[in-house]
């Protein structure tokens, strides 16, 4: 059997571990990390949260900790299993190996088990289905390793019956191949035949959920070539995408904006053709105001708001800025300049601050001018000369220019 003594793997054992590890060893009950934390140590990376298997039961794992004087935190986890440790400032989240007895294609209703090869067999993708013993032994039914290693993902045992279990798994599959696959178009013909035949079933998943993986499968890798796939098998009319979706632009902009941390959204836009398509997308994903607004702003702009030909390539960006009256524009105008692929002028506006204009109505009367109504005019013509000077000039310019007009 293979042992792990990666670097990642020693630095997880902090007090709060040691204390767990030991009061389970007490007992007698196995614990070993599982899931996708396995795959990350294997992968040489820190996992972000860790999640542990046990053959001890809820009951059993409740009363042991309860008599340890350690602390529960009640998460609605544990009619699945689950139970939340706090030790040494830090939770711990352990599950009862288990066996899903009936699925629905949404969720499962389980029975605990002692037999870990039955928890590994119900997992999505053999890379996912590994455990580690905390002495660093791996234990792999389904080869995940050597999937892992060759870069491949495929389901546990049936393609067509895990995805049975739970149609999202559908999504979590192009999710794991943009995070780990080497080269596009790298699929096992029958898992993609096994995505067809059952990719009606996403239209009984929730929009969060759905979306919730799509954002990720949007800054992956390879994301041309999935959403690509999803409109070849099928998929994309179930999870809120046109049907009409510009694949052309799709591919243009995935290009463009391949190293500039793009917004799920931004990416999302270029299959758009018009604004129903933001709306659709919203009422299926339920996705928030925000992400919606840019989708809007995108599809608006995204033609007429263009660089500037010329010494002044931002003025168009700057003035459509200063001329806003909205909250947030400029973090729209960036992920527009992402959509272009304007690296350089990306970073120009990023370090572009906006000016504040020199003159206030107190100026003015001092000047003389009086009624309010006068004021309103003269400071607009102001901003327009301002405007056109690309906001250099300052407080003395612009009210010698007043004496002009």
């Amino acid at each position: 059997a293979m042992r792990l003594q990666a670097p990642q793997f020693q630095a997880l054992f902090t007090p709060g571990l040691r204390s767990v590890a030991e009061l389970f060893e007490k007992k007698n009950y196995e614990l070993r990390i599982a899931g996708g934390a396995v795959r990350d140590l294997l992968s040489g990376v820190t996992p972000q949260d860790i999640d542990f298997a046990t053959t001890a039961t809820p009951a059993e794992m409740k009363e042991m900790f309860t008599a340890a004087g350690v602390r529960l935190i009640n998460n609605k986890g544990e009619k699945h299993g689950t139970i939340t440790a706090r030790l040494h400032e830090q939770n711990f989240e352990i599950t009862t190996l288990r066996i899903d007895v009936v699925t629905d294609g949404r969720h499962a209703e389980v029975e605990f088990t002692t037999d870990w090869h039955k928890d590994a067999e119900r997992r999505d993708l053999t890379v996912n289905s590994m455990f580690l013993g905390l002495d660093g032994t791996l234990y792999d039914f389904f080869n995940g390793y050597e999937d892992l290693k060759n870069k491949k993902i495929r389901f546990v045992g049936k393609a067509a019956e895990r995805i049975q279990e739970d149609y999202l798994r559908i999504l979590r599959y192009f999710r794991f191949y943009g995070r780990i696959a080497e080269e596009p178009g790298d699929h096992e013909p029958n898992t993609l035949q096994a995505i067809k035949e059952n990719a009606k079933g996403l239209a009984g998943i929730s929009g969060e959920r759905i979306w919730v993986e799509l954002k990720k499968i949007l800054l992956g890798n390879h994301v041309n070539h999935l959403v690509q796939l999803m409109y070849e098998l099928d998929i994309a009319q179930y999870i809120g995408l046109p049907l009409d979706g510009n694949l052309e632009e799709f591919a243009r902009v995935t290009k463009n904006i391949q190293n500039l941390s793009p917004k799920p959204m931004t990416v999302l836009t270029s299959l758009f053709k018009g604004k129903d398509d933001v709306t659709n997308l919203d009422l299926r994903l339920k996705i928030s105001k925000e992400e919606k607004n840019l989708g809007l702003f995108l599809v608006k702009h995204r033609q007429e708001l263009t660089k500037a030909p010329g010494p002044e390539p931002l003025r168009p960006y700057q003035d459509f800025l200063m001329d806003s009256r909205e909250a947030n524009t400029n973090s729209k105008i960036f992920e527009l300049l992402k959509y272009q692929g304007e690296e350089q002028l990306l970073k120009e506006m990023q370090e572009w601050t906006v000016p504040s204009f020199p003159v206030s109505g107190h100026d003015l009367r001092k000047m003389g001018v009086s009624s309010g109504k006068e004021i309103g005019t003269a400071l607009q013509q102001l901003r327009d000369e301002w405007k056109k000077s690309g906001y250099h000039m300052d407080k003395e310019e612009l009210l010698s220019c007043l004496k002009k007009l």
